[in-house]
């Protein structure tokens, strides 16, 4: 029964992100990248892992792809206004787009299936355990993504600052 749930919310998934990149809509991709976020958070659940699962719908799907999808409908995106893309970008990114492709592949390749869904593990995802790696085996990573957090935190109240000399 997991497995099955486990392919259910991998197509989910899959689909509504390839959905995300082809919708011409804006307002849809944000929409199919919220489904992505919630079956995400499903995988999360079936690791046994409901505290990430919370917080991943919770931060992902209930903050900032709320704060998108605002962002997205004051923007005014019509046609007249979006450049037109040239050839040579077109294949460029094309190519950029291939490199990423082979890359995500040549990463799944190294990973065994069994391991994404095995379930041996039952209490990786509660929340004591996690606190104790994430500030034991995983302290550099998190103080430098606290760093990561203030440095955009101070670039966004700069831009978004008013330049009143000008």
């Amino acid at each position: 029964m997991t497995v099955y749930l486990f392919y259910l919310l991998s197509f989910i998934a899959i689909i509504s992100a390839l959905m995300v990149v082809i919708s011409k809509n804006p307002v849809y991709s944000v929409l199919f990248l919220i489904m992505t976020f919630f079956a995400i958070a499903g995988h999360y659940v079936l690791l046994n892992a409901q505290f990430l699962a919370a917080v991943h719908v919770i931060v992902y799907a209930g903050a900032i792809m709320v704060l998108f999808l605002y962002v997205i409908m004051m923007m005014n995106f019509n046609k007249e206004a979006e450049p037109s893309k040239t050839v040579f970008s077109q294949i460029i990114a094309t190519i950029a787009g291939g490199i990423l492709l082979i890359t995500l592949v040549g990463a799944i390749r190294i990973y065994d299936i069994e391991f994404a869904i095995s379930t041996n593990a039952t209490s990786i995802g509660l929340i004591s355990n996690l606190g104790k790696v994430l500030f034991s085996k995983f302290l550099l990573p998190f103080e430098i993504s606290s760093l990561l957090f203030l440095a955009a935190m101070t670039g966004v109240v700069l831009l978004g600052k008013n330049n009143t000399h000008s």
